[in-house]
């Protein structure tokens, strides 16, 4: 089967969703017909070929929902007792200063939201609130874009790279340090990009100074959970350390202004369920014994060559369900579990059938050779392949709206495109994931949805032309960063 044969699949859920705007549901369906007909022409269509894919696309299925409900009943159930409310007002109040206010809310409270619920909360979250403190519309869903976008590689608990683990069986620590690694360097021209849109002239040399001194308050916590505990706390963690010590860096009330009317046992009680993950995740990633009893039950299946499974003690799904009861038994918050469960539930239903489609498709295109035969076409690029990894990640992005199904995508091809140039396959799927999460800020889904939370319309191209460029030059050099690593590579 010729290369190009091979991508029509995902030439038709590109098409589908970038030029006649359908659901990933949907196109991913299309999709999946198209490569059922190769198959089917080529001669491995079959019974067992059906069932073994769909094994294998549910039990994957199951294992990415057990870690989105959760995270969205903790987002539910915090946006109805207030504290989210409580948290954007407090970090408003920290400084009097615009350009600290915007990395505060685009920057540090965008990303804990990414990686706390992802799936478009922070920019529904953080946009009106720059609104609010005198941003325009345009510019405050650009902010709360390009805010975000780092972390989203790790959002909603690690969940796109937790994905990509999933597909591949790589080593969960490994796979998000690289990733994390490869955000390093540009991470900075991006918060930079960040401190730009928020000014209304040149950058000042105080104003770089905090646009530096942010990235590197969210990039060192972040490296470091990232290299020890692995994709589940690395942007929830990253941001909660690095954003309580900005704030301790810069905080600027204005003269005569009181303090903030806040008590240290409601700000307890706000911060419970993230702080009870943060432990839960670290206790069971870094203590040996606990990692060995708990990853040591396995619920699993094989059948002629295809396989799935899941630890279900280990599971960052269980870890999200326990801190969400803990957090309720101990904050006195019962009253809104259920119906913060019943809203997780109804927000999941789309979610879990457009994850399903699509993972048959990824599934059905590598046990059908289509995956193969994509990556001997890609090896023609040779050397200058590392380069593209990154923005064939944000393509996958620009057209889903999500990291998590671009991974789900173009993971399984990024990894046989690194095996046929006999390049290294860690750095190569990390550049996928990398480019999955900057790809964030261009699509146009999340545009227009970050659009309606301030009642822009009609505007999505101005919003695009601000992220556009800042998108183009990550992706570049996290390209750049990726040659130099590969070229270095023993």
């Amino acid at each position: 089967m010729p290369a190009l044969l091979a991508g029509l699949p995902i030439l038709v859920v590109l098409l589908a969703m970038a030029v006649l705007h359908w659901r990933a549901a949907l196109a991913g369906a299309a999709g999946l017909g198209v490569a059922m007909a190769l198959a089917w022409g080529g001669g491995a269509l079959g019974a067992g070929l059906l069932a073994g894919v769909m094994g294998e696309a549910a039990s994957s299925t199951a294992a990415i929902l057990w870690i989105i409900l959760p995270a969205l009943a903790i987002y539910e159930l915090q946006a109805r007792v207030g504290a989210l409310d409580r948290l954007r007002a407090a970090l408003a109040r920290l400084s009097d200063d615009r350009a600290v206010q915007a990395l505060l809310i685009a920057w540090f409270f965008g990303l804990f939201m990414e990686g706390a619920a992802g799936f478009g909360t922070p920019v529904a979250l953080a946009a009106p609130l720059l609104v609010g403190l005198g941003f325009g519309p345009v510019r405050a869903v650009a902010l709360a874009l390009l805010g975000h976008a780092a972390g989203v590689s790790f959002g909603a608990v690690g969940t796109p790279a937790l994905a990509q683990v999933a597909m591949l069986g790589l080593p969960p620590q490994a796979l998000a340090g690289w990733t994390m690694s490869l955000h390093a360097l540009p991470m900075g021209l991006l918060a930079l990009a960040v401190m730009r849109l928020a000014s209304d002239g040149p950058l000042t040399r105080r104003q770089v100074g905090l646009g530096l001194l942010a990235a590197a308050c969210f990039l060192l916590p972040a490296l470091a959970l990232a290299w020890l505990a692995g994709p589940e706390l690395t942007t929830l963690g990253g941001a909660l350390a690095g954003g309580a010590v900005f704030a301790l860096l810069v905080r600027r009330r204005p003269a005569g202004a009181k303090a903030p009317p806040w008590r240290l046992a409601d700000l307890a009680r706000d911060l419970a369920p993230y702080l009870l993950i943060l432990g839960l995740v670290l206790a069971t990633r870094l203590i040996g014994p606990v990692q060995q009893a708990l990853s040591g039950l396995w619920l699993g299946w094989q059948w002629q060559g295809y396989g799935g499974g899941i630890a279900p003690l280990y599971h960052p799904g269980s870890l999200l369900a326990l801190g969400l009861v803990l957090s309720v038994l101990l904050s006195g918050r019962g009253h809104a579990l259920r119906p913060a469960i019943g809203a997780a539930l109804r927000r999941l239903a789309p979610v879990a059938l457009a994850l399903l489609v699509m993972l048959v498709l990824a599934r059905l295109m590598v046990h059908a050779g289509m995956i193969d035969r994509l990556a001997e076409g890609a090896a023609r690029a040779g050397p200058l392949w590392p380069l593209l990894a990154p923005m064939i990640g944000a393509l996958g992005t620009f057209v889903s709206g999500s990291a998590t199904a671009s991974n789900i995508l173009f993971t399984d091809f990024q990894a046989a495109t690194a095996r046929a140039l006999d390049l290294p396959a860690l750095p190569m799927i990390a550049a996928q994931g990398v480019g999955a999460a900057i790809g964030n800020a261009v699509a146009p889904h999340n545009i227009i949805a970050g659009a309606a939370t301030v009642g822009l319309t009609g505007r999505d191209g101005a919003v695009l032309a601000r992220t556009l460029a800042p998108v183009l030059v990550h992706a570049t050099a996290v390209g750049a960063l990726v040659v130099l690593v590969v070229t270095l590579h023993p």
